[in-house]
């Protein structure tokens, strides 16, 4: 659903509906990420006491009216509306997916499950940011790259109503094993996450990092490219190489991560994210953008599960859910604070003057991780040797 917009809804703005301005042309990322960022709090809190498919149900039922949105626009509000139920979309439903799949697999594979499910989800994106690329090119810029949409959201309403069963039976399993504490409201999982834990704030401010630097890229780098002359065909290569990167490692950078641990995964994949958006803003042609999308999708996949992993070994199981919703709060308000930068940074300087800051904040964020996180996975052995122990 994400892919849909990836390669075409930037240029859809400038040839459409006339938008000059890269502030109006992002606004689309910030209702879409204030919202995204708003149902993954709500996600995770509700999914602690209704139980997960329910939330992954009504994410769903959110998300059909998205592609329909988006073909019959007569305006950019009407884009903007789209964007506020795709971010309702994918705060519940993503959530949810992240929560079962950590409530399925148990302490000792928490990276692996990460990695598949973020695989899954971006590599879906790439391949739809491809498509959409050349359904552009070839039937323009709309209607036919939104057509994929409107069979996608219906197929994921069906698989969430009758392939999917709810996963609360294991958290209790794995609760009575740790020693149920009293349950955390959450406001103060709220707290526990943005601040009083520090490895939990390393965590969040790195999310929100990652994110603030995909959303510039997500809608600052079609128009760039396309700036720099390349056709349509190209800037969609580009545009999916990334996330398709980023997809197919995490299948590695996972599992990786439940035996190397967390911290230095996170810390090495952002500084690799920076250098990528440096390389961004000097390269001119086809193929330095294509090593920069290479090398950025390396460094998120290194950070994307890992983070999800590290949050999940520090919270307990009776309030883990609700501590992966609010820091995929952070983690997606990156997407809005990201636009708003970018947007005033683009009209104010110009694009890669906006590219090149956000690199900055990213190289920072990484220095913040490996100066307060501690490192969250015991040492790799430990967990399969407790659980040998008689």
């Amino acid at each position: 659903m994400v892919g849909l917009e990836r390669t075409v809804l930037p240029l859809v703005a400038q040839a459409d509906f006339g938008l000059a301005s890269q502030s109006v042309v992002l606004s689309v990322l910030v209702g879409f990420g204030i919202v995204k960022a708003l149902a993954n709090v709500l996600a995770g809190g509700l999914a602690d006491r209704v139980g997960r498919k329910r939330i992954l149900v009504a994410g769903w039922l959110a998300g059909v009216p998205v592609p329909l949105l988006l073909i019959w626009a007569p305006s950019w509000a009407w884009v903007v509306c789209a964007n506020v139920l795709l971010g309702i979309n994918q705060g519940l439903c993503w959530s949810t997916t992240v929560i079962m799949k950590i409530d399925l697999v148990g302490p000792e594979q928490r990276g692996l499950a990460m990695g598949l499910n973020e695989f899954a989800g971006y590599v879906a994106v790439a391949l739809t940011a491809l498509g959409t690329g050349y359904l552009a090119a070839a039937h323009g810029l709309r209607p036919a790259p939104f057509y994929p949409g409107i069979v996608l959201a219906p197929l994921g309403l069906g698989l969430s109503l009758f392939a999917v069963r709810d996963t609360r039976g294991h958290v209790e399993v794995e609760a009575e094993r740790h020693g149920a504490p009293a349950r955390e409201s959450l406001g103060q999982v709220l707290l526990l996450t943005s601040w009083r834990d520090r490895s939990l704030f390393a965590a969040s401010q790195a999310g929100l990092v990652n994110n603030l630097n995909d959303g510039v890229v997500w809608g600052l780098l079609p128009v760039l490219l396309a700036a720099r002359g390349l056709p349509l065909q190209q800037i969609g290569l580009v545009a999916a190489t990334y996330p398709g990167v980023w997809g197919v490692m995490q299948l590695a950078t996972g599992a990786l991560s439940d035996r190397w641990g967390r911290k230095w995964m996170i810390v090495g994949g952002m500084w690799m994210q920076a250098v990528a958006l440096v390389l961004f803003v000097i390269g001119a042609d086809l193929a330095t953008s294509l090593g920069a999308a290479v090398l950025l999708g390396l460094g998120t996949a290194l950070v994307y599960p890992t983070l999800l992993a590290a949050v999940s070994d520090v919270a307990h199981p009776t309030w883990r859910a609700s501590a992966v919703g609010v820091y995929r709060l952070w983690r997606d308000g990156g997407y809005a604070i990201g636009a708003l930068v970018a947007g005033v940074l683009a009209d104010t300087l110009d694009v890669p003057a906006a590219i090149a800051v956000v690199g900055g904040l990213t190289l920072v964020s990484g220095a913040i991780v490996a100066r307060v996180m501690r490192e969250t996975l015991p040492y790799p052995g430990a967990q399969r040797t407790a659980a040998r122990a008689p």
